[in-house]
């Protein structure tokens, strides 16, 4: 199942070794970030920066651009004779085209894919986009509530760039994810990595993704926790941040012409409005509500992996 060619086999300004070859393709807050980080350390992978959203043209943002051909593979232009060229964007794995887009574009990519507990990883992609301004109901049981209303495009928050990932549940259904990717470029190139061995064995975890990438598995950098829990310090601060008005928006162009540059400033902008602490736990009722929910998909999801995942959800209890 792989994308048609049409826009994507577009005319190229580099030699097809510098075409972004390997992808990190989600999903959120499952430790993408951290491994994006640790691979960019390693001699034979190239990184730039992330989250360039080139493919996944299903994807619903707004006040966010696409790059064309020419801009995207400009951000990997600093790429020398690294074996690998990543480009790591959360969306793609919830595209119901990314995977097809990636195949056509770019036919011999490996694809890495970071899953989580569902339930914890939309608990946390809520506390996420809370933090960045993209959400605006801070219940995360009245958030869920609203995703049918947010797919008829009613109740968006304002300041709201990534539409899509306030669709929680169907960001959260890996299953039929994965199977996309499988079929776009072989299960062979798919190499799919479980967050809790991640987080358990990080070492462990990194090396396993450098055997399948075929590049030196001994080599160690640090491997720090990256990405924790964030809260803004000022909601005034993610606000401008999100929805600049205009006349900022064209100051800030006029005084920094370079788009990788205003990226740059924004995101150190937005680090700086950033405190960390611990996120509030799942209220009991609502999780073993999303874990019954859920039991099907990861029975699928494990079935699919060959691995057992029960401990993703509390044991069936039984009517007496």
């Amino acid at each position: 199942m792989t994308g048609g060619t049409g826009s994507w086999a577009v005319a190229r300004t580099r030699v097809m070794s510098r075409i972004p070859n390997l992808f990190i393709v989600g999903a959120p807050k499952c430790g993408t970030t951290a491994m994006w980080s640790y691979l960019g350390k390693h001699p034979d992978i190239f990184a730039a920066g992330k989250e360039y959203h080139f493919f996944g043209s299903d994807l619903a943002y707004r006040n966010q651009q696409r790059p064309d051909s020419q801009s995207y593979l400009a951000y990997f232009g600093q790429a020398t004779n690294e074996r690998y060229v990543l480009d790591a964007s959360i969306g793609y794995l919830a595209s119901k085209r990314a995977a097809g887009e990636i195949a056509s574009y770019s036919p011999d990519s490996r694809i890495i894919a970071i899953l989580r507990n569902p339930i914890d990883m939309m608990h946390s992609l809520h506390s996420e986009l809370l933090f960045q301004g993209d959400e605006d109901v801070a219940d995360f049981a009245e958030a869920l509530s609203l995703e049918g209303t947010r797919q008829r495009g009613e109740r968006i928050p304002e300041a709201c760039q990534s539409i899509w990932a306030l669709f929680y549940r169907e960001v959260a259904h890996y299953s039929e994810q994965l199977i996309r990717y499988f079929d776009a470029v072989g299960t062979e190139r798919v190499h799919v990595v479980v967050f809790d061995d991640l987080k358990v064995d990080t070492a462990g975890s990194y090396r396993t993704v450098l055997e399948f990438l075929g590049i030196d598995p001994t080599f160690q950098p640090d491997l720090p926790v990256v990405n924790a829990n964030k809260v803004a310090r000022s909601e005034r601060m993610v606000k401008l941040l999100r929805s600049p008005p205009p006349i900022v928006r064209r100051l800030g162009r006029m005084a920094v012409h370079n788009q990788n540059v205003r990226r740059s400033l924004g995101g150190r902008l937005q680090s700086l409005n950033a405190g960390q602490q611990p996120r509030q736990p799942m209220d009991g009722d609502l999780r073993r509500s999303l874990e019954n929910e859920f039991r099907a998909e990861v029975v699928t999801l494990g079935e699919l992996l060959g691995r057992d995942l029960s401990s993703w959800s509390s044991p069936v209890i039984q009517p007496t």
